[in-house]
């Protein structure tokens, strides 16, 4: 078993989800008292979200490469971020190491394309919704057509995640819009939605939606396990 690295602390509420999903994916694939190898480094969220908001991605990207280069020294064989709004730096997190970063778009755009489905709607931060470090991805490398709310649900969605979830704080009204734009995505087409922000599956799940939802955050921590087991069904590719 390879030894997974994990830059956490974006937020440490996801980061947690993170560390249960891999090491309880690593004792059901091989039993017993198996747990994971792995090394998480966690930063100071504030920090990263403050840089976010500046537009300092240079900066934000600066403090996650020192924790991939720590990653790197402790031991790890992959890298994988634990968020998806920072893999808009994930080109410079992948310069500054020598082992592969597993890019969190791509196993979730495979199981898309494993369910037969290319029109897909995109729910996460306003980063990953209106910059195309991530819609790009998915559409050059995947073939998929991505979807996103309209600028006002754009604003609700970023607000509860920052606001919020981000903070432990799961509302119930907020699940009320979320599963709100969520319709009104099927009804646009969306053959299924991608939950792009790894909190999000704090807040909703697959009951919450009319159409199937693709959860990065799972999907990310099992393709992790995949590779860290030596049984990937396909290459991830940084950049």
């Amino acid at each position: 078993m390879k030894t997974i690295g994990l830059i956490g602390g974006l937020s440490w509420e996801s980061s947690l989800v993170y560390y249960r999903i891999v090491n309880e994916t690593v004792r059901d694939r091989l039993g017993g008292t198996h747990s994971a190898r792995s090394v998480m480094y966690t930063v100071d969220f504030e920090q990263i979200e403050r840089h976010q908001h500046a537009g300092e991605w240079p900066q934000a990207a600066a403090i996650l490469q020192d924790a991939a280069r720590r990653l790197e020294r402790a031991g790890a064989d992959c890298l994988i971020i634990c968020s998806n709004t920072m893999h808009r730096v994930a080109d410079d997190i992948q310069a500054s190491v020598r082992i592969p970063l597993l890019h969190i778009a791509d196993p979730t755009a495979e199981r898309i394309r494993a369910a037969g489905m290319t029109r897909v709607g995109l729910l996460g931060t306003a980063f990953t919704m209106q910059q195309a470090f991530y819609t790009r991805r998915l559409q050059d490398r995947h073939g998929l057509d991505v979807l996103v709310p309209d600028a006002e649900d754009q604003q609700t969605v970023h607000r509860v995640i920052y606001e919020e979830l981000i903070q432990g704080r799961v509302e119930p009204t907020s699940k009320v819009q979320y599963v709100r734009i969520m319709q009104a995505l099927a009804e646009r087409g969306a053959e299924g939605i991608i939950l792009g922000c790894t909190e999000i599956m704090l807040l909703v799940g697959a009951d919450d939606s009319p159409v199937p939802v693709f959860d990065t955050t799972t999907l990310h921590a099992r393709a992790a396990v995949d590779w860290a087991l030596g049984d990937a069904r396909t290459t991830h590719h940084p950049g």
